[in-house]
């Protein structure tokens, strides 16, 4: 049998030295958590279309496919063994302020300095920030959540 992973596209909306990050609720996947605007690849859909994609039903921001920067991909595996391939990319402009979009899957949106996440920062999501803001661009994670 092949191996399958899900593939999650992250989006890096970073101004002023500050991520956005949301705090999810309500979906049954790590609610409670923060975590990136992000979600799953839809079948047929780049991976930079699913994060620009992402972005706008999210957090209400249009990114244009020129305005997205490759950052990071993370394998990330968990403690009970389920694994998740994150794609990082990094808006270098985007249009629009970012607004909850998605009340319903998100209880708050907010800016954190990217040295200083909530310490109910998701692992994954925490560890492919760090890996960014040390231009790593490629990390195997492993964690105990």
């Amino acid at each position: 049998m092949r191996y399958r992973t899900i593939v999650d596209a992250m989006l890096l909306l970073v101004r002023d030295g500050q991520v956005l990050l949301a705090q999810r609720q309500g979906t049954g996947y790590a609610d409670g958590w923060w975590n990136l605007p992000s979600g799953h690849l839809e079948e047929g859909e780049t991976i930079d279309e699913a994060v620009r994609r992402e972005a706008f039903e999210e957090v209400g921001v249009k990114i244009a496919p020129e305005d997205l920067r490759f950052a990071h991909l993370c394998h990330f595996r968990n403690a009970e063994g389920q694994a998740r391939m994150g794609v990082f990319f990094e808006a270098v402009a985007w249009s629009g302020e970012p607004v909850n979009a998605e009340p319903h899957k998100c209880s708050q949106i907010a800016w954190f300095p990217l040295g200083e996440l909530p310490p109910n920062t998701y692992p994954y999501t925490a560890a492919g920030i760090e890996h960014y803001r040390r231009n790593v661009p490629y990390a195997a994670v492993h964690a105990d959540r």
